[in-house]
């Protein structure tokens, strides 16, 4: 044999076991030799990772039994990357020794380093010809930046040949950057090398039950995908997915998956036990509440029970109401007092020095309780403190007691706080000298007796035993609880589970939420089944009470709870040796072995874990920004807590022996992966629509009628045909999509609004002629509106029916309506029909609000919900984060290791948020549960909106969303249908004047100087900005079809600068050849005569960036070469990352060419409405100041801008833009006048614009609205204070309208001076 073959095409019977299967997924068999007769084979086979001896051993024996051999030879072995010829990027092969990046300096010279490349780029400058390759690497230590001109051959050969994740080895010379301020490496030598990941050889594999990824918090910065391809690396056969109280990171890791391992969905919650976290009565005894039982309390050295001392116990006997008998003794704790503890209780060394020693003072306590029960406030603590001094002197203690904490909290819920002292008082009790160890004693017994008789009068019960299943019922009182939430682990076993695990995570953020997404212990009761509950981490319930040496019986009651009991290395926790709750690294692994124990007493599996934070050792560095930035104090105390080995993670648990350490790390967080169902996150491609009654009949009808109303009775066989392809892949799939945008359409027409459209919908004919979108998606055609005859053109001769020449009817002598834009509906729903339809529409503004009422009352307000964002943390925001760490720490880097700092800080979550318009309906025979939780976005309570907890992008294909946003252009056609009467969709898209404006502001009767611009495109949407002016001087459009290549240039990525401008600019092909929008794409193949499949997959491809990535698909620039496609266009292809579909450009420029319709012939009104729906930033002293002025302030704004850019300046200066714009062409503001202004429209009067209130500073919409109703219908006042009096604004607002002489002669009071 001399080919590779795959290994399971070679023995395509054998189906191994699951974990045998992942370490043979790339296996291949290179050679070997077979004897029939003697049934004896030996193979040579490659594996990308070593596989252990055992698991060799296991699949010979497999193998031989399957196939019934006497004897099987394996050789495994694993590819090396030679360091031939294809991994020299440059130059030579490079021997030298390399340096540490960290080390590295000008005076060096010549030096060779290695480390991995984290970002490149490499692109042309302004010098046409010359290259600049600049790359950062890293070698974790430091970073360094390469930076290499180039040009000809060389600039090409490099062009794509460095990219993040290779790890390179560069030769070249250290010098300073341009500035001086920085170091780089010019290259001599570039070449590839071979770096071997981190991997996990250990024989059996561990499964990872506690993971944290970006979605926690600002707290983990570990990739969902890239740790779960790790793991399947590695052969682990599960893993566990925990953030802290979401479940946002769930949809990744089941696209990632795939199969090839099996995912735990989970949560690491924030859990507060208000059921039975801190029970009234411990132990068995019982008794009558008017038995004897004895109040103590106790004074200690401090609050640490491993290594404080008792020094005072005090109590009393409390019988039938009565104390009768007391007893106090001081304790010698063989150590001095601290102040703070001699001014707290008032005891001083003087007063111990000659006190009995602590075993003669428990001994004497112990003889005068004699057996009976005892009780304690916070009995917790004093307990902790006897049983120590107990365990230490070989005394005999396991009592029975009682707690008044826990009895003042179940019984006075009213109360907030429930010191001893402050209950005391509210129960009106006698005045007592606290901590002192007798006097609190007292109190305890006197705080019991109306304890006791509320209980007997209010809950019927007298004896100790019938306490704690009172209690049960008091604890869950109130919605939130006080108490500081401990962690807990909570895995989906199936679906059910998951689907309760949604209920948690939804009722964590609607109900309990208190700064933390809380989960009650009642609540986790009501939603156990199909969960399987962990005890978590240090900060677990079930750690807590270990650290706090809590007696057996209770842990045995807390871990009794849990499914399985975790544990993990003792360097997670180290930081409790630093902060001194522990003493020792033993007195951490013994609070592990405890946890062993009680694991094995329970018979609950202990489960050793990672709390993985982040995903590789080098990681820790971003995580220290994190927690810096969040001001935590040990922010820089190590604490690797990465995505460890088996063998990683054996090594650390070795303390317990191989056997239990092999038990832990394996074989008990397999066993709970086991217990897992292999769960389906969400059903793949199966969408869940809500009901519409009658929503296929409905379109169908709405469809044919209108293509009859246009296309007459017998429509032509090509509209006929597109239909039918459309309805096919549409009805009893798609049909309630359709209908619930047509609905929500209709009702914003019917009250008044037209609505526009976005995104891809354009593209699809039934759309259209639903009345969804106005754009005709079919081949441009000419159609007679009176005798209904059509003439399409096929050719390619016109890209869109606005192109054409006017033309009459031949048939009946009517002016033809010229329609079309020629869009493939496999853009909208892919090619066959199998993509979800994503609908989104542009309502008005003022009016979307209703929309989205309408839609709660469509689909039931239960059923809706706005679609959830989530949102990391971006450059910027990382960026600012690194330099304060840094500059915090005094400590200074270059500018690739900033970058790299930065780039590892990025995607981590910081908050989360709700889509503009994206409404998200459930069917109403499921619940929003059976897909995802629900929260509150950016965990605003207060405002009431719910949102999905998933991106609706992980939801797209399984449940509807309706993108209802709110848009200013539907508000602009409103404003301009009112104030000229003219209908917006009778505007012409042909007018050659309107065109000019496009290369000239001549129209307008303005000279470009005095506009600073050579175009009329000013408050022009998608035409007024300085990179959209500056393509149409450069490409000078002249009709429809060559401005759609402009908005698709202006809105894809690596499609114009770069890219078309070149080949624009070079004669290579004009405005209307270069690649503008996706769909040209696959209609200029479709002409070429490529297969309809091919030009759709590789329109696909390069609009995602997917060829600039990677590539064209195999046999793809072949078949374009074959079918003459010319190089220019293929390369074209290569450079674009994103592309704009049609549809969505002649949707917007259908409205740019109706406002500019309106700026050229309604003037006056164009500038109103402008500044009526976009003036919030208009300059009222340039406007009413004249043109002069306007300029004046324009300078000023420009100057301010070139000095620091910010968004608010820019906002003025399109204003300020607009307004001289106007004033040069003649036009006027008038300023505002009571009784004639409004408060934010800007109305026409006598041909000039009048101002509203709103156009002054610090005038707001109420105020200015204040103003209009009581001026607008001719009231007249008497002075300045009555007209105050009756709006009711402020004096600040009234001192505005004065100062702008907007008061005219108006007296300052009504009251009349006679002297």
């Amino acid at each position: 044999m001399c080919d590779k073959i795959p290994f399971f095409t070679f023995f395509e019977s054998f189906v191994p076991p699951r974990d045998l299967g992942l370490l043979l997924h790339d296996a291949c068999v290179v050679g070997g030799s077979m004897d029939r007769a003697e049934r004896t084979m030996e193979l040579e086979l490659t594996a990308s990772a070593p596989l252990p001896e055992a698991a060799v051993t296991a699949l010979r024996q497999l193998l031989m039994d399957q196939y019934q051999l006497r004897q099987l030879r394996l050789h495994f072995r694993t590819p090396r990357p030679a360091e031939d010829k294809s991994d020299i990027l440059m130059g030579r092969e490079i021997k030298g020794k390399p340096v540490p990046i960290d080390g590295l300096n000008p005076k060096m010279g010549a030096v060779v380093v290695e480390g991995k490349v984290f970002a490149a780029e490499c692109y042309e400058t302004r010098k046409p010809g010359v290259w600049r390759l600049t790359f950062d690497m890293t070698d974790y230590r430091n970073s360094v930046t390469v930076t290499k001109y180039m040009e000809g051959k060389e600039a090409q050969s490099m062009q794509n040949a460095v990219s993040p994740g290779m790890w390179l080895r560069v030769q070249g010379n250290v010098e300073l950057s341009r500035d001086g301020k920085d170091i780089q490496l010019r290259p001599f030598h570039i070449m590839k090398i071979p770096h071997k990941p981190r991997e996990d050889t250990a024989p059996e594999k561990r499964v990872e039950l506690h993971l944290h990824t970006k979605m926690s918090n600002m707290d983990a910065l570990t990739d969902t995908a890239s740790v779960i391809k790790q793991a399947i690396a590695w052969g682990h056969p599960a893993i566990a997915i925990t953030d802290h109280g979401v479940a946002q990171s769930f949809p990744d890791a089941w696209h990632t998956a795939k199969g090839k391992i099996k995912i735990l969905y989970g949560v690491e919650g924030y859990f507060v036990n208000n059921l039975d976290d801190r029970i009234a009565v411990h132990g068995p005894q019982d008794q009558d509440f008017s038995d004897e039982i004895v109040c103590f309390d106790i004074e200690t050295t401090g609050l640490k029970v491993d290594r404080e001392a008792i020094t005072e116990i005090g109590a009393v006997v409390l019988k039938n109401g009565q104390v009768t008998d007391r007893f106090q003794t001081f304790v010698n704790p063989g150590r001095r007092l601290t102040p703070e503890i001699i001014g707290l209780t008032g005891i001083t060394d003087a007063m111990l020095a000659d006190a009995p020693s602590p075993k003669e003072a428990l001994t004497a306590f112990l003889s005068f309780v004699n057996g009976r029960p005892l009780a304690a406030h916070n009995a917790e603590f004093d307990i902790s403190f006897i049983r120590a001094g107990c365990r230490r002197e070989g005394i005999p203690f396991d009592p029975t007691y009682v707690d008044s904490l826990i009895l003042a909290q179940n019984l006075l819920p009213e109360l907030h706080k429930f010191k001893l002292d402050i209950v005391a008082e509210y129960l009106d009790l006698p005045a007592f000298n606290h901590h002192r160890a007798s006097d609190d004693a007292a109190m305890v017994a006197y705080m019991l007796i109306p304890f006791f008789q509320k209980m007997e009068k209010e809950l019927g019960i007298r004896r100790l035993q019938d306490i704690n299943p009172q209690m049960l019922k008091l604890r869950p009182r109130g919605s939130k609880s006080s108490r500081f939430p401990k962690h807990i682990i909570l895995l989906a076993k199936n679906k059910m589970g998951l689907k309760h695990l949604y209920q948690l995570i939804s009722a964590s953020n609607l109900q309990y939420f208190k700064r933390v997404p809380i989960i009650p212990k009642t609540e986790l009761m009501a939603h156990r089944e199909g969960l399987i509950v962990g005890s978590a981490c240090e900060a677990g319930e079930l750690f807590q009470a270990v650290k706090d040496h809590k007696d057996w019986a209770e842990l045995r009651r807390i871990a009794s709870f849990y499914d399985y009991l975790e544990i993990q290395p003792i360097c997670n926790n180290m930081f409790m040796l630093r902060n001194g709750d522990v003493q020792s690294e033993e007195e951490l692994r013994e609070f592990n072995r405890t946890i062993v124990r009680l694991g094995r007493e329970l018979n609950k599996p202990v489960c050793a874990t990672g709390d993985v934070h982040f995903q590789e050792p080098e990681d820790e560095a971003y995580r220290h920004i994190l927690l810096a930035s969040k001001k935590f104090p040990d922010a820089d105390a190590p604490l690797p807590i990465y995505f460890k080995t088996t063998t990683e993670m054996l090594e650390e648990f070795s303390y317990l022996g191989e056997e239990l350490a092999h038990q832990v790390v394996i074989d008990n967080p397999r066993h709970i992966a086991d217990l897992v169902e292999e769960i389906e996150l969400l059903p793949p491609g199966q969408l869940f629509p809500p009901r519409l009654e009658n929503s296929q009949e409905d379109l169908n009808r709405l469809v044919w009628d209108k293509c009859h109303a246009l296309y007459g009775d017998q429509p032509p066989q090509l509209v006929v045909d597109r239909l039918n392809v459309e309805l096919g892949s549409i009805l009893g799939k798609y049909d309630v999509v359709y209908m619930s945008a047509q609905k929500l359409v209709q009702r914003s027409l019917e009250n008044g609004y037209l609505v526009g459209s976005r995104g891809s919908v354009g593209s699809s004919l039934v759309a259209y002629m639903s009345g969804i979108t106005e754009v005709n998606s079919l081949p441009p055609h000419y159609r007679c509106p009176n005798c209904r005859h059509v003439e399409f053109v096929t050719d390619g001769s016109y890209g869109c029916g606005a192109d054409m020449p006017d033309k009459d009817c031949p048939v009946c002598g009517t002016k033809y309506v010229k329609d079309g834009f020629d869009i493939p509906f496999e853009t909208f729903l892919g090619y066959g029909g199998g993509k979800v339809p994503d609908i989104d529409l542009n309502f008005s503004g003022e009016y979307q609000s209703n929309v989205h009422r309408y839609t709660e009352e469509l689909f039931g307000k239960a059923n809706v919900f706005k679609a959830g964002t989530v949102s990391g943390i971006q450059d910027k925001t990382a960026y600012g984060y690194v330099k304060k760490y840094l500059d915090e720490r005094g400590r200074t880097v270059n500018h690739a290791e900033e970058n790299r700092l930065t780039l590892g800080c990025t995607g981590v979550k910081r908050t989360t948020g709700q889509h503009p318009g994206g409404m998200v309906v459930v069917p109403d025979t499921y619940e929003i549960y059976d897909f995802c939780p629900i929260q509150h976005p950016a965990d605003d309570v207060a405002g009431g909106l719910l949102t999905t907890h998933f991106e609706f992008k992980y939801l797209h294909d399984t449940l509807l969303k309706l993108d209802e946003l709110g848009h200013d252009m539907p508000t602009f056609y409103k404003y301009f249908e009112e104030y000229t009467g003219i209908p917006v969709d009778s505007i012409p898209m042909n007018d050659p004047k309107v065109y000019s404006l496009l290369t000239s502001p001549e129209e307008l009767g303005v000279t470009p100087e005095q506009i600073d611009s050579q175009t009329g495109t000013f408050g022009i949407p998608e035409m007024g900005t300085n990179f959209v002016r500056g393509m149409l001087v450069e490409a000078r459009p002249k009709n429809f079809s060559e401005l759609i290549q402009i908005s698709g240039l202006s809105h894809g990525t690596d499609v114009w600068t770069g890219n078309a401008d070149e080949l624009i600019r070079s004669g290579t092909c004009t405005i209307a050849e270069v690649i503008g929008c996706r769909d040209s794409i696959m209609l200029y193949l479709l002409r070429k005569g490529l297969e309809p499949k091919m030009a759709f997959d590789i329109m696909e491809a390069v609009r995602k960036g997917k060829v600039a990535k990677g590539g064209f698909a195999p046999g793809w620039e072949e078949a374009m070469r074959e079918h003459d496609v010319p190089d220019w266009y293929i390369e074209s292809c290569r450079k674009i990352k994103y592309m704009f579909p049609k549809a969505h450009a002649v949707a917007y420029l259908m409205s740019a060419i109706r406002l500019m319709w309106f700026k050229l012939y309604h003037p006056q009104a164009f500038y109103a409405v402008y500044f009526t729906v976009r003036g919030d930033d208009i300059d009222y002293e340039a406007a009413v100041g004249g043109a002069a002025v306007a300029r004046a302030h324009m300078n000023e704004v420009k100057r301010r801008l070139k000095e620091e850019k910010n968004a608010k300046d820019e906002d003025v200066l399109v204003s300020l833009q607009l307004v001289n714009e106007m004033l040069v062409r003649g036009y006027e503001f008038l300023p505002i006048e009571l009784g004639k202004s409004r408060g934010s429209k800007y109305v026409v009067e006598d041909g000039k614009v009048r101002l509203p209130f709103c156009s002054l500073k610090g005038l707001g919409g109420a105020a200015a609205d204040a103003l209009e109703n009581v001026t607008i219908h001719g009231e007249e006042y008497l002075s300045i204070e009555e007209l105050q009096q009756a709006s009711g604004v402020g004096s600040s607002i009234i001192d505005r309208l004065r100062q702008v002489g907007a008061l005219g002669e108006l007296p300052e009071s009504s009251q009349v001076s006679f002297f």
